[in-house]
């Protein structure tokens, strides 16, 4: 018969009885091979040929065959029924062997796909490792080249930068260089007139050189022509006596004037520019001389009048003196004037020569600012390349991500593999991240047990184990004498921080985000650190508590995802039981709300095992800090009280819901989850709490409730049919965690005092059978959104 005439009815139970089956083939095996020979007297008569085998296509031949009746002829025809007897048995015969080789074949497909299975696991592990190291690889080259791309950016703006700046201080200095140019040329044509005016003072000076000779003789010639006058005219000896005197002063006045004419020349040879105003001057004196050389003449020529030509010649003489003086006043502002000059040319020329030696520099360093430039862009671009090619790489790490991660999602929970060393078909849970127990495979409820530290005046009662496979699962406890030993999921110590608890359901909490109901509780007694497990400090990041450090991995978590094309709505609300009344802790008119009585507020549960409390506040939140907000205000109207065993204990059943709504937008793909995250209050004896009127009433209820959940469990555990729900409002809240398809985790908080080690082993009890209860599978709910 083929393969498509097995049923899944049928499949499912071979698969889920393997040993069962194997064992079953072994005893036909074996009963075929030993059977011994009937006897004659027992023997059946011998059967027929053989004929062609029958085929079962469907379940419905098998039934007709099993449903077919003897029919004869008449009561006593036995050998018509003998005969039927015989084909009805043939035909059972290659029924029970066509069902032997289904079974074997089965059987030999069921090992195929769990080898594929294990395969399959192992390969996608790796790969997600592969995976995970390439994008932290990619990741970290990519921060690396984008700091390095800023750094690059930054030192392009400081070069270009500084290329402006050099660029406008080489304009000005081409500025600054070409008015010293024109400056310069301007000098060295003033030098060059300087220069031409100095040799045209120089042959000034020859003639006024002349001109003193020529003055000397005349001079020479003056005295003999009044020798002759006194020889001549005697009434004239007083007049000549007169000249004479003059005569010698104007010898003495020329003498002085060679002496000033040569020191002037020596200080001609000096200086090497002149300004127009001496070359003026020096005319105006050269215009003065020819003047007195032409009253000199006329005064030659006018000697037959003595009296006259001595009166000219006295004139004259005056004349000249005051000429001389001006002629001394203006060449001592010339030589002042050219030494000026000759200062300013030098210290221009030694400022042309710094301009020329920056200009230089300058032109080197905008060279190699150039070449600094293009290597800066040639290497800009081959970072740009890198860069490129880097983030392709990255797209596709991040695109294998993102398919790993839809892998991650599907294979989450839901991959077993069967053990095959285990006499019944049992599971085990290849997650992507953490090996989870059989029990969770099967719906069991994990526990966690945690001791809280040891207080001054206290001493302990409690050890772990110290070898074998029970280090950081078991818990042992001293009563009366007696030991007692405990083990579970995972026991923390004493020394266990918030954050080591945390990472413990880390994973968990994230099953939320994937769609699936989480609820993780805490339970013990009075004065245990439930409520500091739960919600700790919130202000201190090492304090904080499973709730905000739940709620903080949501919303991180959630982020990340919206480049995956998540996006997440959440709605949060919180509530408290207290004495068997439920109370909105996040109401606005919270005291109106008590005054209205547990009637205001009514549990629901619909058919996909959701929970609703109506009238209940529910509110959007969108980030951490509006979740931090909603549970500061609800820790202020929780209801506390103090006892002889706690100062500040929880005195009511606190429960916090995030419901979570998912779309993807790529594959409008829907998922809603759901994270209860409750702290119970504490369990306590009256003989040690000391309470009293309100307190007792209280004591009383919860004592009552924890009661109730404990008949819950009891009763799952014994798998009856009714399951009282409906004792408590806790339980009949609880119902879909403990009932139903949730992810559930118990928090057992122990007290390490002696004198609470009964109370102790008490909570012990009570959570062992609480990990040993199977509630349902946890079932992911997801659907596809529909087009609109």
């Amino acid at each position: 018969m083929s393969a498509r005439g097995v049923r899944p009815g049928m499949l499912r139970h071979k698969e889920n009885n393997p040993a069962d089956a194997q064992a079953g083939k072994r005893q036909r095996t074996a009963t075929g091979a030993g059977r011994q020979p009937l006897s004659a007297a027992a023997q059946p008569p011998p059967p027929p040929p053989e004929e062609e085998p029958m085929v079962f296509a469907v379940r419905e031949d098998v039934e007709a065959l099993l449903n077919e009746k003897m029919k004869g002829k008449n009561k006593m025809d036995y050998k018509g029924k003998s005969e039927q007897m015989m084909e009805y048995i043939k035909k059972l015969r290659a029924c029970i062997k066509w069902l032997l080789e289904r079974e074997d074949a089965n059987l030999t497909e069921i090992g195929n796909i769990t080898a594929r299975l294990e395969a399959e696991g192992k390969q996608h592990s790796k790969t997600v490792v592969e995976l995970k190291n390439s994008f932290d690889e990619a990741r970290s080259i990519n921060e690396e080249l984008q700091k390095q791309y800023t750094s690059l950016q930054e030192t392009l703006k400081k070069v270009e930068a500084e290329k402006m700046d050099t660029l406008r201080a080489l304009q000005e200095e081409k500025d600054a260089r070409t008015s010293v140019e024109s400056m310069k040329n301007k000098l060295l044509e003033d030098l060059k007139k300087g220069k031409l005016e100095e040799k045209r003072l120089n042959d000034q000076i020859k003639m006024l050189q002349d001109t003193n000779k020529r003055l000397q003789e005349y001079n020479t010639s003056l005295q003999q022509y009044n020798s002759n006058l006194q020889a001549d005219a005697t009434k004239n000896a007083e007049t000549m006596a007169k000249l004479q005197k003059e005569k010698n002063t104007m010898v003495e006045t020329m003498n002085g004037l060679k002496d000033h004419a040569n020191s002037v020349k020596m200080q001609l040879d000096l200086t090497k520019s002149l300004q127009n105003e001496a070359a003026k001057q020096k005319n105006e004196l050269l215009k003065e001389v020819e003047g007195l050389r032409m009253e000199l003449q006329r005064a030659r020529e006018d000697r037959d009048n003595k009296s006259a030509e001595v009166d000219s010649l006295m004139a004259e003489m005056g004349t000249y003196k005051e000429m001389t003086g001006k002629a001394a006043i203006e060449l001592d502002g010339a030589m002042t004037r050219t030494a000026a000059l000759e200062e300013t040319c030098s210290s221009q020329r030694q400022m042309i020569k710094t301009l020329e030696t920056k200009l230089a520099a300058a032109s080197e360093r905008l060279k190699m600012f150039d070449l600094t430039a293009l290597e800066t862009m040639t290497e800009y671009e081959n970072q740009k390349k890198i860069l490129e090619s880097l983030q392709s790489r990255l797209e596709e790490a991040e695109q294998q991500i993102l398919d790993g991660e839809k892998l991650r999602k599907k294979l989450h929970n839901t991959i077993l593999v069967r053990s095959p060393g285990l006499p019944k078909v049992q599971y085990i849970y290849l997650p992507i991240f953490k090996v989870i127990s059989l029990q969770e495979l099967k719906g069991n409820i994990r526990v966690f047990c945690r001791v809280r530290p040891l207080l001054p005046n206290e001493s302990g009662a409690i050890s772990y184990p110290k070898n074998g496979e029970n280090i950081g699962r078991g818990i042992e406890l001293m009563h009366n004498a007696q030991a007692y030993s405990f083990t579970f999921d995972k026991v923390f110590d004493h020394s266990a921080s918030q954050e080591h608890v945390f990472i413990e359901i880390s994973q968990l909490v994230q099953s939320a985000l994937d769609g699936y109901k989480v609820c993780i509780f805490a339970y013990g007694q009075t004065g245990s650190g439930k409520t500091y497990t739960m919600m700790g400090n919130p202000e201190l990041d090492d304090q904080k508590g499973m709730i905000p450090r739940s709620l903080e991995q949501i919303f991180q978590a959630s982020q990340a995802l919206n480049s995956q094309g998540w996006k997440y709505k959440m709605q949060a609300s919180m509530l408290e039981i207290y004495n068997e009344t439920i109370r909105d802790l996040l109401g606005v008119n919270r005291m109106a709300a008590q005054d209205g009585g547990s009637s205001k507020y009514t549990i629901k549960h619909d058919a996909n095992g959701n929970t609703h409390v109506s009238d209940l506040t529910v509110v959007d939140v969108t980030s951490i800090s509006e979740v931090s907000s909603l549970l500061r205000r609800a820790a202020q109207s929780r209801s506390v009280g103090r006892t002889q065993m706690n100062e500040e204990s929880s005195r009511s059943h606190c429960v916090f819901t995030l419901r979570i709504f998912g779309v993807n937008e790529g594959t409008d793909q829907q998922v809603q989850g759901v994270l209860n995250l409750i702290d119970l209050a504490g369990s306590e004896r009256l003989n040690k709490s000391g309470a009293t009127g309100d307190r007792l009433k209280e004591t009383q209820a919860i004592n009552k409730s924890l009661s109730c959940l404990s008949d819950v469990i009891f009763s799952i555990a014994k798998k009856e049919e009714h399951v009282p729900f409906r004792n408590s409002k806790l339980t009949y809240l609880l119902q879909p965690c403990l009932g139903g398809d949730s992810k559930t985790l118990m928090f057992v908080n122990l007290s390490p005092e002696v004198s609470s080690t009964g109370e102790s082993i008490c909570s012990l009890r009570f959570a062992a059978r609480v990990n040993s209860c199977e509630i349902g599978i946890p079932r992911r709910q997801t659907q596809m959104r529909s087009s609109q």
